[in-house]
């Protein structure tokens, strides 16, 4: 498990919510803005699209959880 994962762990749905938001909108700032190149940091997309994957991850993880208690 990554420390990033261990830090997700620790938040509340409300929080990782908050996260995917605010990550989501780094993406979509990022995007519109390589395509004026004024992207410095290429792997930033890549980046970003992993930590919501991971977010979103674990919040069917937890939705599971409930299902099954």
């Amino acid at each position: 498990m990554t420390k990033l994962m261990k830090e997700f762990n620790s938040k509340t749905p409300q929080e990782l919510a908050k996260l995917i938001a605010e990550k989501r909108n780094a993406m979509r700032e990022f995007r519109f803005g390589s395509t004026g190149g004024k992207a410095k940091n290429v792997k930033l997309g890549r980046s970003l699209r992993k930590d919501i994957a991971r977010i979103m991850t674990e919040l069917t993880n937890r939705a599971r959880v409930e299902q099954k208690r």
